[in-house]
C-alpha cells in the first residue's frame, strides 16, 4: 500500500513537472462595449503573468514579432466592417541591447480594442486570430490564439448591450493550452494604464541630464560667469548672508527656467505622440542636420547667436535689482549661453521626451541642478574661487571636444533614417569607419597634431589632455575589428546591426567558411538546403533535410527550437555560441538543424494539416516546428536545445536559456560523447 502510495506520488509529481513546461504566461479575456446603435467595441484584455512582458503592435523593422490581430476576410464581410485599426494602452519603451533598438512592450496588463461597425443586425459572432510573442528574462513563447466573440439572440437590443455589456461567451484557444477563460478572469480589473520602472528610469534620466549640465559649465559661455557671478553677489550684497541668499535665488531660478521649459515639452507632447515623432524620418533628419550644424559651431566653423535685441532686453531686466533682477541675471546667463547649452540640453531634452511623461521636467532638472550647484557652493565657500582654474585655451578645447561628440552623434541619428527607409547605404562597415574617422582625429587634436580656428598656441600638452588623447585613441583601435565583424560591445546600440552589412555581409575582408568533410579534413561544398546560420555554421531549416544529412555524414543533430524574435536565442549565438570549444563542436561535430517556430511562410498547401494540439489548420512553417515541439516535448518556450542521434532519437537533456558558456559546453560535448559511445 505505502509502496503504491509512493508510485502514485512519483507519477503525479512527474505528471505536473510535465505540464508546467507549458507555458501560458498570457491569458486573453474579452468584452463587447456597444457605442451606437450600429457600432461597438471589440475588447482584448491580456492578463500578463509577473516577470513576463508582451510585445505592442508598434515594433520597427528587425525586432521581435508584434502583437497583431486578424479578423478573416473583414476587408469582403457584409455583416460587419472594422473601423480603423486596432489601438492599444499605454506601454513601456526601453532599450533593448540585443535588438539595438527601442522596444514597446506591456508589464502584467494590456487592453486592446477594435471599433466595428454591425451591418447586419442578426450577426451571431465574429471569430479572429492574435499573433503575438512573450518572453521573460529567459525564454521567449510564440502563439497564435483563435477568438470567437458570441452574440446572443437579442445582440443588437440596447438591452442586451449596454456600455457595460458581457453578454459575450468568449473562447480563446491555441498554442499547447486549449482552455476557456474562468469567469473570474473575465471580470478581472485591469489597470487603465501600464505602470513603468518609474524610479529606475527617470533617476538614470536625472543623472544623465545632471552630467550633460556639468559638461556644459566646462564650456567657454558658462565657465567664465561663474566666478564674475559669484563675486558680483558676494562683494555687492550688504552682509554674508545676503550675498548667499541672492546666489541661491539665482541658482533656483536658472533651475526654474530650464524645468520650465522641460515642463512646456512635457504638456505639448505626450508620450506616444512624441515616441511616435522621434523615430519617424523627419525628426531623426531634423536631429541630424541640427547636430550637424551644432557640431561646425563648436568646432570653430562660426556661432549660433540669438538675436541682439532679446539679448538686450533681457540685460535691461537684469538692471532693475530685487528678485526681479536675479531672475532676469539667470535669463541673461541661459541666452547668453545658449551657442553652448541649447546642443546639449536640447539633445538631452529631445531624449527624456521620447519617454513621455515627466521625464522631460526631471531632465532638465537634473540639468539645470548642475549649472546652478557651482553658484550655490562658490557663494557658501568663496575662497573656493581662489583654486578654480583659469578661463583659457582649455576651455576652448572641452568645446571642441563636445564638438567631435556632437558630429558622431549626429550619424547615429542618420542611420535611423536609413534602416527605417531601407537605404541600405549607412551600413555598419560606414558607420564604424565613419566613427573611427571622428574620434581618430579627435585624438591627433588632443595630441596637438592638428589646429582648429579658435585654438590657442600649445607649447606642449598637459598630463590630463594626454590622457584623454590616450583613451580617445584606444577606443579608436578598439572599433576597428567592429570591421571584421567584432560586436564591439561598448557601443552596442549605436552602430546600424550586422545584417545592414551590404559590401561584407560578414565584415570586411572576410569570406565564408566551408565545411569540412569528416574525419577528411577537405573542404566540401554546402550542402543541398542547408543554409549559413548564426556565426556562420551551417544549419538546416527543415527537420527531415537535416535528420537526412547527419545520418549522410554520420554525426548527431544538435536540434535548436528558436525564432526570428527570440531574445535569448540571440544571446545564446552571440555571447554563447562564439566561444572557441563550442565553435568548434558546432562546425565539426554537430549538425545544427534550427527550427524557427515564428516564421511566417506559408506551407504549401499539400503540406498544410489539422493540428493535434488545436483542430486548426496548421498553414505556416513556424506553427509546424512550434507543434513539433510542443507534441514532442510538451513546451513552447525557446530557445529549447536536444542532441539526437541520426535516427531521431534524443540522447540528450533539453536544455533551454543556458548563459554559462562552461556549462553549455559540458553539456554539448556530452551529448557528442555519447553519439559516439553508441
Amino acid at each position: 500500500m505505502i509502496r503504491n502510495l509512493i508510485l502514485f506520488a512519483a507519477f503525479l509529481t512527474t505528471v505536473c513537472s510535465i505540464q508546467a513546461q507549458i507555458l501560458n504566461p498570457v491569458t486573453w479575456t474579452g468584452k463587447v462595449e456597444k457605442l451606437s446603435e450600429t457600432e461597438y467595441n471589440l475588447i482584448f484584455e491580456a492578463a500578463i503573468e509577473e516577470n513576463w512582458h508582451l510585445y505592442s503592435q508598434d515594433l520597427p523593422e528587425g525586432g521581435p514579432l508584434p502583437t497583431m490581430f486578424i479578423f478573416e476576410g473583414a476587408e469582403s464581410n457584409t455583416d460587419y466592417k472594422l473601423i480603423g485599426s486596432v489601438t492599444e494602452s499605454p506601454y513601456i519603451t526601453d532599450y533593448d541591447k540585443v535588438f539595438e533598438m527601442d522596444l514597446n512592450y506591456f508589464d502584467n496588463a494590456a487592453t486592446f480594442t477594435q471599433k466595428i461597425e454591425l451591418l447586419n443586425p442578426d450577426l451571431n459572432a465574429i471569430t479572429g486570430t492574435i499573433d503575438f510573442q512573450a518572453c521573460d528574462d529567459a525564454r521567449c513563447i510564440y502563439q497564435q490564439k483563435s477568438v470567437t466573440f458570441s452574440f446572443s439572440e437579442s445582440a443588437t437590443t440596447d438591452a442586451a448591450l449596454t456600455t457595460e455589456a458581457t453578454n459575450l461567451t468568449d473562447i480563446f484557444s491555441g498554442g499547447a493550452s486549449i482552455e476557456t477563460s474562468a469567469p473570474a478572469q473575465a471580470t478581472a480589473a485591469i489597470p487603465e494604464t501600464n505602470e513603468k520602472p518609474e524610479n529606475k528610469g527617470l533617476w538614470t534620466i536625472f543623472f544623465t541630464a545632471f552630467f550633460l549640465g556639468f559638461l556644459v559649465l566646462l564650456t567657454p559661455c558658462v565657465f567664465p560667469m561663474i566666478p564674475m557671478t559669484v563675486s558680483f553677489f558676494t562683494k555687492q550684497s550688504k552682509t554674508r548672508a545676503s550675498g548667499i541668499k541672492n546666489a541661491l535665488l539665482f541658482g533656483f531660478f536658472i533651475i526654474t527656467i530650464y524645468t520650465l521649459l522641460g515642463t512646456a515639452v512635457s504638456a505639448l507632447f505626450g508620450s506616444n505622440a512624441m515616441y511616435e515623432f522621434s523615430t519617424g524620418v523627419t525628426f531623426n533628419l531634423i536631429m541630424f542636420v541640427a547636430l550637424l550644424i551644432f557640431a561646425f559651431s563648436f568646432l570653430g566653423g562660426f556661432e549660433i547667436m540669438l538675436p541682439n535685441s532679446w539679448v538686450n532686453k533681457v540685460d535691461s531686466g537684469a538692471n532693475r535689482g530685487g528678485v526681479i533682477g536675479i531672475f532676469f541675471m539667470a535669463l541673461a546667463l541661459a541666452v547668453v549661453s545658449f551657442s553652448c547649452t541649447f546642443p546639449i540640453a536640447g539633445t538631452a531634452l529631445l531624449d527624456a521626451a521620447t519617454k513621455g511623461g515627466i521625464a522631460p521636467i526631471i531632465s532638465m532638472l537634473g540639468f539645470s541642478s548642475a549649472i546652478a550647484l557651482p553658484f550655490a557652493l562658490f557663494a557658501f565657500f568663496p575662497s573656493w574661487l581662489n583654486s578654480m582654474p583659469k578661463s583659457g585655451g582649455w576651455l576652448n578645447t572641452v568645446k571642441v571636444v563636445l564638438g567631435f561628440l556632437e558630429l558622431a552623434f549626429a550619424f547615429k541619428f542618420l542611420s535611423m533614417v536609413d534602416l527605417v527607409l531601407e537605404w541600405h547605404i549607412l551600413t555598419r562597415e560606414l558607420f564604424l569607419a565613419i566613427w573611427i574617422a571622428i574620434f581618430g582625429t579627435l585624438g591627433l587634436y588632443l595630441l596637438g597634431k592638428i589646429k582648429l580656428p579658435h585654438d590657442s598656441p600649445l607649447p606642449h600638452i598637459s598630463v590630463g589632455r594626454l590622457c584623454m588623447a590616450l583613451l580617445t585613441l584606444s577606443f579608436t583601435i578598439y572599433m576597428i575589428p567592429g570591421l571584421w565583424g567584432a560586436p564591439v560591445e561598448l557601443i552596442s546600440g549605436f552602430p546600424p546591426p550586422m545584417s545592414t552589412n551590404s559590401e561584407s555581409p560578414y565584415g570586411v575582408g572576410y569570406s565564408k567558411r566551408t565545411t569540412i568533410s569528416a574525419g577528411t579534413g577537405l573542404a566540401t561544398e554546402l550542402p543541398e538546403h542547408a543554409h549559413y546560420g548564426p556565426n556562420n555554421i551551417i544549419a538546416f531549416h527543415d527537420y527531415e533535410h537535416g535528420l537526412a544529412y547527419a545520418k549522410k555524414v554520420n554525426k548527431p543533430v544538435m536540434l535548436d527550437f528558436t525564432g526570428l524574435t527570440c531574445v535569448n536565442c540571440r544571446k545564446m549565438e552571440e555571447q554563447v555560441w562564439v566561444e572557441e570549444p563550442i565553435l568548434e563542436l558546432l562546425n565539426n561535430e554537430v549538425v545544427l538543424i534550427s527550427l524557427y517556430v515564428d516564421d511566417r511562410k506559408k506551407l504549401p498547401e499539400n503540406e498544410q494539416y489539422e493540428s493535434e494540439l488545436t483542430g486548426n489548420t496548421v498553414t505556416t512553417y513556424g506553427h509546424k516546428w512550434l507543434e513539433f515541439q510542443q507534441v514532442r516535448y510538451n513546451t513552447n518556450a525557446q530557445p529549447l536545445y536536444i542532441i539526437q542521434d541520426t535516427n531521431g532519437n534524443d540522447i540528450s537533456e533539453p536544455v533551454g536559456y543556458m548563459p554559462d558558456a562552461e556549462e553549455y559546453y559540458n553539456w554539448l560535448s556530452n551529448g557528442v560523447e555519447r553519439f559516439k559511445a553508441q
